[in-house]
């Protein structure tokens, strides 16, 4: 399946920036069932400093603010080739150790509600895989899908305790209280096409274990399903924070508000090249580009 993704983030100030850094995992990963054919970033109010790959393989691109400037935009452009390898990954790779997924982190650190939860489910932990499913389906029903309940700084045993919250709490808490029965797990930002909707107003959270003999496996615990040819990766962590799509700091001002719009679409291979065209065409048009 050939997806195209536009993803624009648009920060307004309520006073100038004096300066600002912002850290960015936007470009989606080459990996397993999934391949890159194109992807452009565009900057409005900010300038690429440099681009590097994290502990995670993560692609980042660290950008500085203007200096002044009262509004910066990010907008990312793309089609991925995607396939269904039933959620499966395969074998661990990267700068991190595996063992480093079993830490807990500030997002993910269990309490007692996690480990209640744990506790609750009945599947047998010597099967890890069946065991994973039936806890996502524990998490999917203590956590009712609630948006502006929870936000990027709510852990997972606090979100389990509000019982609502959206996919990043999701998985967060699959991921808190998979690490107890000692199974590696990682948290995945990306995007989802929507069967009902092209446009969203975020892009999409899930998780990974580890299972032995089959790799980092994936579950998407809010739609109770692992990822098929619809998702696309684009960066790993521990916890959200560690694959957040934006991180960073300003000096001398503040967000006075926060537009995303995210668009996913399956095109056909004819489209996609008639768009690699037309983004071409439109590059040469302001300037950029041979």
């Amino acid at each position: 399946m050939r997806l195209s993704i536009s993803h624009k983030t648009t920060y307004h100030f309520a006073t100038p920036v004096v300066h600002g850094l912002q850290r960015l995992r936007l470009k989606p990963k080459d990996t397993h069932g999934q391949s890159i054919r194109e992807w452009d970033m565009e900057l409005d109010g900010a300038r690429v400093e440099t681009e590097y790959e994290d502990q995670h393989h993560n692609a980042v691109t660290l950008v500085s603010l203007v200096p002044d400037a009262s509004e910066v935009s990010v907008t990312c452009r793309g089609l991925v080739d995607t396939s269904d390898k039933s959620g499966i990954i395969g074998h661990h790779a990267g700068y991190m150790p595996l063992w480093s997924f079993l830490r807990p982190t500030p997002l993910t650190r269990a309490g007692l509600k996690v480990r209640a939860l744990v506790a609750s489910v009945s599947a047998d932990k010597d099967n890890v895989l069946e065991y994973l499913h039936e806890l996502s389906e524990a998490v999917r029903g203590a956590i009712e899908y609630q948006p502006g309940v929870t936000d990027v700084d709510t852990s997972a045993e606090q979100a389990l305790m509000a019982g609502q919250g959206v996919c990043q709490d999701h998985a967060q808490i699959f991921i808190s209280a998979g690490r107890l029965i000692g199974v590696p797990m990682r948290y995945v930002g990306g995007y989802l096409m929507m069967n009902d909707r092209v446009e969203q107003d975020a892009g999409h959270g899930w998780a990974e274990a580890h299972v032995d003999g089959l790799g980092w496996v994936g579950f998407d615990v809010s739609n109770g399903i692992s990822p098929d040819e619809r998702y696309v990766r684009v960066a790993t962590g521990c916890d959200y924070r560690e694959a957040a799509p934006v991180t960073g700091m300003t000096t001398g001002a503040g967000v006075d508000s926060l537009d995303v719009e995210v668009a996913v679409q399956q095109v056909t291979a004819e489209q996609g090249s008639i768009q690699g065209q037309q983004q071409q065409q439109s590059d040469r048009r302001n300037g950029q580009g041979g």
